[in-house]
């Protein structure tokens, strides 16, 4: 075997090891990817059966503890659409009725089974993604806003 030979079967064998190493960190990449979603969104898409993320307000009356103790029942909308969550595990402390929620999971039976439930941090934050869904939903009101005008009235 001459060396020009040798040479491009080292650089076949290297462009296939880099190729492997490259599929194989992609679809790491995919499998870890996790979207975000508003109730109006998932009525409009497509999400099979993949975790997401469902982000909104809980809904007013929705929370219901199931008789196992474990599990709680809830809905998050964004004013104009409802999802059903179901969620097993201890939930945050400030996790009510009325507040900011994101939830990761997936879709089962038209119901959004959660294996993380994230509540708001305080009285004014709200996750990105829930104050954009709510704004595209037009129902979104910034508490920093609605303060500052209080504060001028005064």
């Amino acid at each position: 075997m001459t060396r020009k030979k040798r040479r491009l079967y080292m650089l076949g064998l290297a462009l296939l090891g880099l190729g492997t190493a490259t599929a194989l960190a992609l679809t790491a990449f995919q499998d870890n990817i996790v979207f975000f979603y508003s109730p109006s969104q998932l009525q409009t898409q497509q999400v099979g059966d993949r975790n997401f993320r469902l982000g909104g307000l809980v809904e007013e009356g929705s929370v219901q503890k199931q008789p196992d103790g474990v599990t709680t029942a809830f809905r998050v909308t964004d004013t104009a659409h409802t999802v059903d969550v179901r969620y097993r595990g201890q939930l945050p402390d400030l996790f009510r009725e009325g507040q900011g929620v994101v939830a990761e999971g997936k879709m089962t039976g038209g119901v959004f089974v959660a294996r993380e439930v994230l509540a708001k941090h305080d009285e004014n934050y709200m996750p990105p993604e829930v104050s954009e869904a709510l704004k595209q939903a037009g129902v979104y009101k910034n508490p920093a806003e609605s303060e500052t005008k209080t504060a001028k009235k005064e």
